[in-house]
């Protein structure tokens, strides 16, 4: 169960503006968090924020859930004052027509909404075609470019949704940031209850909140940070499709519904025994699961954290979201406490002598 402090820490850390290759201000925010359980918190040079128990002890195990979210970059200002953009991560650029941003500044936060053409301005043809990232602009109420670079804004800076978490319900929350920050979230609060629970603890449980996981076609800070920490196994912790909602295909995802558990994914990329290890601790705790399969790459950090030097033993950990890559992800919290105890009670159960050397 999830307790009033984690969701205020929770709540926080997803109101944190942080685009892929900007995450300063969640990855603070998750630090100072990390500061009040951790042995040891660092940050490196790509970003990704560390947070080290039990140092020494063996296994090596890492955590790993990224902590940027999807965005928008300044392109262009034009002499009027409307700023253009592109997105930062995989947008429907229809969801954002209409939008209220948050761009972050020189000088802090400056507020924007998306423009459009009016539809009663449209030519009839134009009504049915879909709007591409470069029919749209933001309106920042500036008169005039000058009065923009005034405003502490220019070419390259982020920016977000101007919207913060809220509760829907008794048990879901959403959020324009549970993909990922919620698996940021998660290896944070495992690592919370393997501190709680240490006496059983020996292994040496490192998590860490990965960057640029959202841009990441050459592995962002999860190949640099695996590289660095040359863990022996790692888990991966990130969201999947709910097939709750209308629309949805389970013969293409499975069935994963909000509530349903923490997914766990079988497939190339995944280390069978970290797999088995997973389902079992899961049975044996009586923790809900279902099953993912991903038969060529996982599009999560695992892909870039399981041949890192000479390969780790990946296991990867999902949690349902509806509306992936909007303004509004749900996700339920039983399902974030759930996938946080098994990734603890899966770290205490390892030994000196666990080997995940397949013969």
């Amino acid at each position: 169960m999830i307790t009033d402090r984690s969701f205020d820490f929770l709540e926080r850390l997803l109101d944190a503006p942080g685009p892929s290759g900007f995450e300063v201000e969640p990855a603070r925010v998750w630090r100072a968090e990390a500061e009040t359980i951790a042995e040891r918190v660092e940050v490196d040079v790509s970003g990704n924020s560390i947070a080290v128990l039990n140092p020494g002890g063996s296994p090596r195990v890492m955590l790993a859930g990224h902590v940027d979210e999807i965005g928008v970059i300044v392109t262009h200002v034009d002499e009027d004052g409307y700023l253009y953009i592109d997105g930062i991560g995989g947008w429907d650029s229809q969801v954002l027509v209409g939008q209220r941003i948050r761009l972050l500044g020189r000088s802090g936060p400056v507020p924007g909404v998306i423009g459009k053409k009016p539809i009663h301005l449209m030519k009839p043809d134009e009504r049915d075609k879909v709007s591409k990232m470069t029919d749209l602009w933001i309106d920042v109420g500036a008169a005039d470019r000058a009065e923009v670079l005034e405003m502490g804004i220019r070419v390259g800076d982020p920016g977000v949704i101007d919207a913060t978490m809220v509760r829907l319900g008794k048990k879901l929350i959403a959020s324009r940031a549970i993909d990922n920050r919620i698996g940021a979230y998660v290896v944070l609060e495992a690592l919370r209850l393997v501190a709680d629970d240490r006496s059983e603890l020996a292994a040496e449980v490192t998590a860490v909140a990965t960057t640029q996981e959202e841009i990441a076609y050459h592995g962002g800070g999860a190949r640099t940070s695996a590289y660095r920490l040359d863990p022996e196994v790692a888990l991966v912790v990130d969201v999947t499709f709910a097939t709750d909602a209308p629309q949805s295909e389970k013969k293409q995802t499975g069935e994963h519904k909000l509530g349903s558990g923490p997914v766990l994914t079988r497939g190339s990329a995944v280390h069978p025994l970290v797999f088995q290890r997973l389902a079992d601790t899961a049975d044996a705790a009586a923790i809900p699961y279902t099953i993912h399969a991903a038969a060529r790459a996982t599009w999560t950090d695992a892909d870039a954290i399981h041949l890192s030097r000479r390969g780790v033993a990946t296991g990867l950990v999902s949690v349902p979201n509806r509306y992936m890559h909007s303004p509004n992800e749900i996700v339920s919290l039983d399902d974030l406490d759930g996938a946080a105890r098994l990734i603890a009670r899966f770290c205490l159960g390892l030994t000196s002598d666990t080997d995940f050397t397949q013969t």
